[in-house]
């Protein structure tokens, strides 16, 4: 198979490798998936992200999100900054954007661009609280929303906040972030009130518009960042009564800032284009 071509980029650490389709039509399986982001054999990186010019029906590119474990994502807010950082960089499209996702077609606008580094605002929609929708399946009848639910995990019940951003979320407030919030996060992805697994964010609250936020992402394990886990914990946080929106969101990569008023969630960050060059598939 010829060589190729891959862009690589990060949005407040979360690097991805980005395709366009054409390039590796009937390629693209799980374990090929794997092998290119494994960090020692491939290239390296949380994801991939596959891109369709145009996207059809309105929309000025098409994604599909692979995760690191070659699994398909509905959605990843870092990731479509990525997507759309590479459209504006190659020209394919100006400052307002289209882009259709798993979870739907969604709106990004150029807010700032210097070099290779970019910042979007990206309208993440509603957040979703139903339990059959985010899927969310507990023993028993479930709350809606499913503010503050007692989950059962191997170290004892924890106190979660339980949504959608188009992807299923389980938010844990703490005081502080010990380790042990990393075997927590293993556990809730693979949780069985979780049909589809869950990405789990633990955040402290640092003030009535900050939170301080660790991620645990389905399919990949501990990143820097999650945009959706951004979303969600601060969702969480203002539906627990402890922030307000805007929310400053810190990360280990940085900060995001989002928003969460009448006509849905709103996610602000960086997306930087890293480097470009050639696979040699094995």
């Amino acid at each position: 198979m010829p060589a190729i071509p891959f862009t690589k980029a990060q949005g407040a650490g979360n690097d991805f490798l980005i395709l366009e389709a054409n390039a590796v039509a009937g390629v693209i399986s799980p374990e090929w998936i794997r092998r290119i982001c494994d960090r020692h054999f491939g290239i390296g990186a949380d994801g991939l992200l596959l891109l369709a010019i145009p996207g059809g029906a309105g929309a000025d590119a098409g994604l599909r999100i692979f995760n690191q474990d070659g699994g398909e994502a509905e959605i990843s807010g870092n990731g479509t900054r990525c997507a759309a950082a590479y459209l504006v960089e190659s020209r394919r499209c100006g400052p307002q954007l289209a882009i259709r996702t798993g979870a739907g077609v969604k709106q990004l606008t150029l807010l700032a661009r210097s070099g290779s580094r970019f910042s979007f605002e990206m309208a993440m929609g509603k957040p979703v609280f139903s339990a059959p929708a985010i899927p969310f399946r507990p023993a028993g009848a479930a709350p809606e929303p499913v503010v503050d639910f007692e989950l059962p995990l191997a170290s004892g019940p924890r106190r979660v906040t339980v949504t959608s951003m188009g992807n299923p979320h389980c938010s844990l407030r703490v005081e502080d972030f010990g380790e042990d919030w990393k075997a927590a996060g293993a556990e809730i992805e693979r949780h069985p009130f979780f049909p589809n697994r869950a990405n789990a964010e633990f955040y402290r609250v640092l003030s009535n518009h900050e939170i301080e936020v660790r991620f645990w992402e389905r399919g990949v394990g501990v990143t820097l960042s999650s945009g959706t886990g951004s979303c969600a914990a601060t969702v969480a946080a203002i539906l627990n009564q402890f922030t307000q929106s805007p929310v400053t969101v810190r990360t280990l990569a940085g900060e995001l800032t989002v928003r969460w008023d009448d006509d849905g969630v709103f996610l602000t960050g960086p997306a930087e284009i890293i480097c470009r060059g050639e696979y040699f598939p094995p």
